[in-house]
């Protein structure tokens, strides 16, 4: 989950996919949770058991739960023959022979021969259930099928897979050994025969410079539309830019329009990337990936388009961070390099994030678990060569109101000369959990002046940033100004932003604020010995258990668990397990912390506020 980023912004721009699973494991945690991203990108699969070469390899297992774990219409279009030791090819469900190879490694190849005698039962007994899945969305099979017409072609079972494919509706089941390189030939077949290509997924979809909806068909003539999904440092060009093209054609030297920053730029070296070499190419058309180098106006998630047909592509949703520390540079020339190293780094990675502690002055970086930060750490010394001194990481708390209230808030200054006044009613209340902050501007007859309520949103917005309890963001408020008044002379933006902030501030005192702590969704795979010492330091943690299943040989315990509670885990489970036990965690909502706890942090906070103004 610390890398989300990366897997959000390849499934984005992606057409089709391989899912990888783990034939003596089957669906393991992070699996699931990879698949329910694709869900969400509409991403079509194929499944690919591999490992089958390993000891305690079950295909059959592993088949089931992809069915049974990720609720996938998923059903096996080869068998394996062997296993572990004796692995040595698989049967064709769809062309109904047996694949066996010869040799190891790269130089494995295959012969393609009739069923051995003791898989032809169970050979028929799956392709009648892989025909029994694909008559429930393709009508020439359906037809044959109901009148028991078993003669089925292989172009006829070919299409259908890969019609249901392509409409998400039908998940093929591969299996393979890649170490051996036995499998992995016709998993590469079946991207082929049924994974989409550009012109099979359906027109991406934007709007237009007035705002409405509008679409680009994956066309090489149609206006050039391209979405920008990463950006690399690169110690040859400086900055590399990823883009996918959705329509039209580019070359080096074209002006494109930056839609949502609304500037332009000329492209220029436009790079196809293979791993770690680059060729340079002449032109990129649509449906291709491509990187191109220089660009200034490059962020993740933007589109760039002909500037005579503009369209704005959906972006990406990244989850927000939920773990921070504090970061110190050891010596002024570490200070001026750390701020040019986090901007890049901000720049390539969306959920890490750089602020400064206005109380304390400090450099607070966030992001997604520990690792994330520690790789970021890592980083900075190693491609920037940055030193830095690094705080405890500390759990990214929220803010919140239970009660509505009406405040007033004034602020008057009179030192000679123009003076200050600035004069509001605020109306603040809690609102429903994700929904954020909302700003109603209810004045009527012009009790403030239009042009300084800009500057009350304004003062209000600022004080978000550090609430009144322990100096955490304020979340799912509702703030209204509904009255005030002015001075002709005395009035500014800068009164009424403070007279504000001042009313905010004070609202959240009156209006029973509490805290609010990331939950974090767990799941728990250990050996069936260990469950009882896992369960009892789960709960112990503050956890809730919600499922416990089995998974292979070994035990699943899923549940939920604050995240203040879950640092030095990793080390706690291994000990708990010798080793054998491991868990993935990933955010899943904020609660309310408990009045106990609640002191606690707030007490901690305090005193490290004071120590660090000492």
């Amino acid at each position: 989950m610390d890398f989300t980023a990366e897997v959000e912004r390849s499934l984005r721009v992606l057409d089709g996919a391989v899912t990888v699973f783990d034939g003596v494991q089957g669906v393991e945690p992070q699996s699931e949770t990879v698949w329910r991203q694709a869900d969400r990108y509409h991403v079509p699969r194929v499944a690919y058991v591999n490992k089958m070469d390993r000891i305690g390899a079950d295909f059959y297992m592993s088949a089931e739960s992809i069915v049974e774990k990720l609720g996938a219409n998923a059903a096996p279009i080869q068998l394996p023959i062997g296993v572990t030791e004796t692995f040595k090819g698989l049967v064709d469900l769809v062309k109904m022979k047996a694949l066996i190879w010869v040799g190891d490694d790269l130089g494995a190849h295959f012969d393609e021969v009739e069923i051995p005698e003791d898989m032809k039962e169970i050979s028929q007994k799956y392709r009648d259930h892989l025909v029994e899945k694909l008559a429930d969305f393709d009508d020439k099979i359906m037809t044959k099928f109901l009148a028991g017409d078993h003669n089925f072609t292989v172009p006829e079972l070919k299409a259908a897979i890969r019609v249901g494919t392509l409409a998400n509706k039908f998940f093929p089941v591969l299996c393979g050994s890649s170490y051996k390189n036995k499998g992995v030939q016709p998993m590469l077949d079946a991207i082929i025969d049924y994974l989409p290509g550009p012109l099979d997924v359906p027109a991406i979809k934007g709007v237009d410079e007035l705002g409405k909806e509008t679409e680009r068909a994956a066309d090489p003539k149609a206006p050039f539309a391209a979405l920008l999904f990463k950006i690399q440092p690169d110690p040859f060009v400086g900055k590399l830019t990823f883009f996918r093209v959705y329509s039209g054609t580019l070359k080096p030297g074209d002006t494109v329009y930056f839609a949502r920053k609304k500037t332009q730029e000329r492209i220029g070296r436009i790079l196809r990337m293979h791993a770690d070499k680059r060729a340079e190419i002449k032109e990129i058309s649509a449906g291709d990936i491509a990187a191109t180098v220089a660009i200034k106006s490059a962020t993740v998630g933007e589109t760039i388009c002909d500037p005579e047909h503009v369209i704005t592509l959906e972006g990406m949703n990244f989850p927000e961070p939920v773990i921070q520390i504090s970061i110190e540079p050891k010596s002024q020339e570490d200070e001026q390099k750390m701020g040019l190293a986090m901007g890049r780094l901000a720049e390539e990675d969306q959920t890490f994030r750089i602020k400064t502690d206005e109380e304390t002055g400090q450099t607070i970086i966030s992001g997604m678990g520990e690792l994330h930060l520690d790789i970021i750490v890592d980083r900075l010394k190693r491609e920037f060569g940055v030193q830095a001194n690094v705080g405890r990481p500390q759990v990214a708390f929220r803010e919140s109101i239970k009660k509505k209230v009406e405040q007033e808030g004034k602020f008057i200054r009179q030192s000679g000369g123009h003076g200050q006044y600035g004069h509001v009613w605020l109306t603040v209340e809690p609102q429903e959990m994700n929904k954020g902050f909302e700003f109603v501007d209810n004045i009527k007859g012009g009790r403030i002046p239009k042009e300084f309520i800009p500057a009350v949103e304004k003062g209000v917005r600022e004080s978000l940033d550090t609430g009144v309890m322990a100096g955490f963001p304020v979340v799912d408020i509702k703030v209204t100004l509904f009255d005030g008044s002015f001075h002709d002379v005395d009035s500014s933006e800068m009164a009424f932003k403070i007279a504000g902030a001042m009313a905010f501030k004070d609202a959240c005192r009156k209006a029973s604020a509490y805290l609010l702590e990331p939950i974090m969704k767990i799941d728990v795979t250990t050996p069936e010995a260990n469950m009882g010492d896992v369960i009892g330091d789960l709960s112990s943690r503050r956890a809730k258990i919600t499922e416990m299943s089995n998974r292979g040989n070994a035990r699943s315990v899923k549940g939920t668990v604050p995240l203040s509670e879950m640092f030095g885990y990793a080390t706690s489970v291994r000990s708990l397990s010798q080793g054998r036990a491991s868990f993935t965690m990933e955010p899943s909502h904020y609660e309310e912390v408990p009045p106990n706890i609640a002191k606690s942090v707030i007490e901690t906070r305090t005193a490290a506020a004071a120590a660090d103004a000492k």
